[in-house]
């Protein structure tokens, strides 16, 4: 026979549950003990100084019941303690006042989103959840090389590489963690090439059913400082029409054509909805950013989602693109900076930005050698065509430039938050 389960029943098992906090090795039953002794002394403190008349016994009472507010004080101190350790283990050894006041700074912060792929996406991610947590990165789900191609071959999934990286760059886990998802399996092993974050996502879509929720759920793992939206959840694949007029299907195969690139577009584009999350986003966000990264493979396949370039322009945001510091050897040889913002503009709108952040940092002649043997070279920063152009110009330095240029996380995360206060 089926139990009834009634009103009482539920609240029955609401104080049940209540009795769970004092469970053997939660630590909270001493905290509480604790400070429910600071209450009994300021209540029996308070209760005899209203009705002593010598001054001397009022002043023990006073003593009791400052004492009873300091246990208090501590009592209730430790317990939050316990709660934030047992929440947020990567905090130990962090003054509570600390977590706090960063958790309720970052969740103050602007609204950013950011649109892009690849590894210069989570470069910019890694900076700018150091001042903010409301950030969204919106990111390309047409790769089909490397470790997601043979993953999205096998198990008809969207591709979980750039995806991934995003993901460890706006991790608030501990550095164990995040190398954890970056952990690449060797030649020798069965899962060659593969990462294990790759495989992570892998066997959570398929646990879920749905590769949205898959990152959602992983997010949680990884406590990130944001969100990860991918920019479509439609299996695409990029296209390029180059200009001799042959044509390249692949997002890996085209940089390898190594042919000047006339344009790329999304197979069956039409049919390519954007995600309403990313639409959110963007509408409520205060700055939008594109860039850094592969121009024609990581930032332009967003923007080739009729709906996502629609909502940007539309949208009231500053709107700032990053320009890449070195040329992409099968992608934007010979591109200067004016050359970059031409190909975005002509792939979505002319008012799908409003500025342009550009590198002025020195990049040593041994570095540039280096480069130079791969057919990357630094790009141009021909600011007059971009101003005659119709957009503002920011220089700064804003690389680091040792054994790889790459751009610095925090310089860059400064610059773009310094557009707030300007405007």
């Amino acid at each position: 026979m089926r139990k009834k389960f009634n009103l009482k029943n539920i609240r029955s098992i609401k104080v049940r549950g209540l009795f769970k906090w004092l469970y053997p090795g939660i630590g909270i039953k001493r905290w509480v003990a604790l400070s429910a002794f600071g209450i009994l002394l300021v209540i029996a403190g308070s209760i005899s100084l209203r009705a002593e008349e010598y001054w001397f016994v009022q002043i023990l009472d006073a003593i009791v019941i400052v004492s009873g507010i300091i246990i208090l004080i501590l009592g209730i101190k430790r317990m939050m303690h316990s709660f934030i350790m047992a929440v947020i283990p990567s905090s130990r050894g962090t003054e509570l006042v600390d977590i706090l006041y960063q958790k309720k700074q970052l969740s103050r912060g602007p609204k950013i989103v950011t649109v892009g792929g690849g590894t210069g996406l989570s470069v910019i991610l890694s900076g700018l959840k150091e001042y903010t947590s409301n950030i969204t990165a919106i990111v390309t789900v047409a790769d089909d090389g490397g470790s997601s191609g043979r993953l999205r071959q096998q198990f008809d999934i969207l591709p979980p590489g750039d995806i991934r990286n995003c993901l460890v760059a706006l991790a608030d886990a501990s550095s164990l963690m995040r190398d954890l998802f970056q952990f690449r399996f060797d030649q020798s092993s069965e899962f060659s090439g593969h990462s294990f974050g790759n495989l992570f996502i892998t066997v959570m879509t398929r646990l879920t059913g749905d590769f949205e929720k898959a990152i959602k759920e992983t997010s949680k793992v990884l406590a990130l400082r944001g969100q990860v939206i991918p920019s479509t959840l439609n299996n695409v694949a990029l296209v390029a029409q180059h200009k001799d007029g042959t044509v390249t299907e692949g997002e890996d195969k085209i940089p390898k054509a190594h042919l000047p690139i006339d344009k790329v577009y999304l197979k069956a584009q039409e049919a390519s909805v954007a995600t309403p999350e990313a639409i959110k986003a963007i509408e409520e966000a205060q700055i939008i950013i594109l860039g850094p990264g592969s121009l024609y493979t990581s930032i332009i396949p967003n923007l080739l989602i009729r709906e996502i370039t629609d909502s940007i322009v539309a949208s009231s945001a500053i709107k700032i693109y990053v320009c890449n510091a070195m040329t992409q050897p099968g992608e934007t040889d010979g591109y200067s900076a004016s050359d970059h913002i031409k190909a975005l503009t002509q792939h979505s709108h002319p008012r799908i930005l409003d500025y342009c952040i550009l590198n002025t940092g020195e990049i040593s002649k041994d570095t540039l050698k280096r480069y130079a043997q791969d057919d990357s070279y630094a790009v141009v920063n021909d600011t007059k065509k971009i101003e005659s152009m119709g957009y503002r110009i920011i220089e700064h330095d804003i690389t680091i430039a040792k054994d790889v240029v790459r751009h610095d996380p925090l310089k860059l995360a400064k610059v773009i938050l310094s557009f707030l206060e300007e405007v």
